[in-house]
């Protein structure tokens, strides 16, 4: 459990060059801080480092300045294996490609990641990932290949894949950037019952209705933000600083 106060990402100046010889900044001295449970969307045109942030706030990729801090835990110290066993444990993945092995089930498909991990066994990683098909409604479709599945389908199974393992943060990056309205709508009614029940969700999207649903927008222009929209209230964060 995160302490009390403590939020749930926190980024401190984070800055994000790219380019060897000749170096283009994506991010500008970035302070941010997310609070436990809290559904936030990012926004902003392309080119204006949604995604660069939403992979720092991840640990997927390192800061150039600045730091990150994932439920108070600094990152910027640890190495490559100590960052991927804070993601595994902690945080999941959604993005806009579903990226299901197409040889493998649906239920097979959201197993795989925890049968990576040294303290989840085989038939405990199969009861979550069925649960998980379950809870979002698509149960019945645990034995099916990706390809008898829609592209709502789908995203539903990468959705089961990255909560399978129970992380209390999920990242989304552009999750319905290929689906049609309907299932968009649904893949945001899913995000809204995971804060519901307490799960931290961070959310880039280009669809103004979508990010309208979150409690709070953060807007992005070439590389800082520029506006942040509160529309519900939202648990208590200690101010980034």
């Amino acid at each position: 459990m995160t302490a009390a106060g403590v939020p749930a990402l926190e980024a401190r100046g984070l800055v994000r060059d790219l380019g060897d010889e000749v170096k283009t900044r994506i991010l500008h001295g970035i302070d941010l801080a997310i609070a436990p449970g809290e559904f936030v969307s990012v926004t902003g045109a392309s080119g204006s480092g949604k995604s660069t942030l939403l992979y720092l706030l991840g640990a997927l990729d390192r800061p150039t300045e600045g730091e990150v801090l994932i439920e108070g835990q600094p990152t910027a110290g640890l190495d490559d294996r100590a960052r991927g066993a804070l993601r595994a444990e902690r945080l999941g993945f959604v993005f806009q490609f579903h990226f299901l092995l197409p040889e493998f089930t649906s239920v097979e498909n959201v197993a795989i990641p925890m049968l990576r991990r040294k303290d989840i066994a085989p038939a405990e990683a199969r009861r979550r990932a069925a649960a998980a098909l379950t809870s979002l409604g698509i149960g019945e479709l645990a034995d099916r290949r990706p390809t008898q599945l829609s592209g709502g389908q789908q995203q539903r199974v990468s959705i089961a894949r990255a909560i399978a393992h129970r992380p209390r943060i999920l990242l989304a990056d552009e999750p319905t950037g290929n689906l049609d309205t309907a299932a968009g709508a649904a893949v945001l009614e899913i995000f809204e019952r995971l804060a519901q029940g307490g799960m931290t969700i961070v959310m880039v999207t280009h669809e103004p209705s979508y990010a309208a649903r979150a409690q709070r927008e953060i807007r992005l222009r070439d590389g800082r933000i520029v506006d942040v929209v509160a529309r519900a209230a939202a648990p208590a964060a200690t101010p980034a600083g």
